[in-house]
């Protein structure tokens, strides 16, 4: 099972600092599962609003790194890097715990279909195994 660094993170997806949300790809079959790591920093700027005094992730941004991690999977099953998988829908997001500054989210996605330029993954966030946030997300993937 493959594994790749914030180096081959940046090659394989357009994202980049402040909105590229994953650093390391702890395992991955290339085809239909993946799991990404996100190390949650004090640093990340939205914690600046979100909330003072009781920072909290939000849980968008979890489904963006959930994304992006399934960006990472669509694009080297295609063998497209660099190109964008464009998140389109999600369907029964679920947030179950606060995610904190010091938390490592691990998220694991697995593709369900891919049919001609659409996909659906299930993605699954968890922080010390407990799963903290979950959804059925759709993509649009761009062909050049």
């Amino acid at each position: 099972m493959a594994q790749y660094d914030i180096d081959e993170i940046m090659v394989t997806l357009p994202h980049r600092y402040p909105f590229l949300l994953v650093d390391r790809i702890l395992e991955t079959d290339g085809d239909i599962h993946i799991v990404g790591m996100k190390n949650v920093s004090a640093n990340e700027p939205y914690f600046q609003g979100h909330f003072p005094n009781n920072p909290v992730m939000p849980g968008v941004l979890q489904l963006e790194a959930m994304a992006q991690v399934a960006g990472i999977l669509l694009n080297k099953r295609n063998e497209r890097e660099g190109q964008i998988a464009y998140f389109s829908s999600i369907d029964n997001a679920r947030f179950r715990k606060v995610v904190r500054p010091g938390d490592t989210l691990i998220m694991e996605i697995e593709l369900l279909k891919v049919r001609l330029n659409l996909a659906k993954v299930h993605a699954t966030a968890k922080v010390n195994g407990e799963t903290v946030s979950e959804g059925d997300l759709m993509f649009h993937i761009e062909r050049n």
